[in-house]
């Protein structure tokens, strides 16, 4: 299981033996949408939703371009783009926690 870690700046880095090594640019930033992100981890909105912690009606607008994420919701997405397994699992484990 990778560990990654988002600086302040917006890049992504990987943790390895206390080092931060930079993701490839492309990797961390590269164009994605939420609908193909959404696609590839084979989920519903409801799903998607249910995972990220959000209501669908916030899925829906942003796979429909009325609204674009934001903030901590583009750096999760961003995140997601490069390691999905690992932020759902992160995620389960937060949830199944509270």
């Amino acid at each position: 299981m990778k560990r990654l870690r988002l600086k302040a700046d917006g890049r992504i880095v990987e943790l390895r033996d206390g080092q931060e090594f930079p993701l490839a640019p492309e990797a961390a930033t590269g164009p994605f949408t939420v609908r193909d992100l959404r696609r590839r981890s084979h989920l519903t909105q409801l799903e998607f939703a249910a995972k990220l912690g959000v209501p669908v009606e916030t899925i829906r607008n942003w796979e429909q371009g009325k609204r674009a994420p934001r903030g901590p919701a583009r750096a999760l997405l961003a995140v997601i783009a490069h390691a999905p397994e690992t932020v759902f699992a992160a995620l389960a484990t937060e949830s199944s926690a509270a």
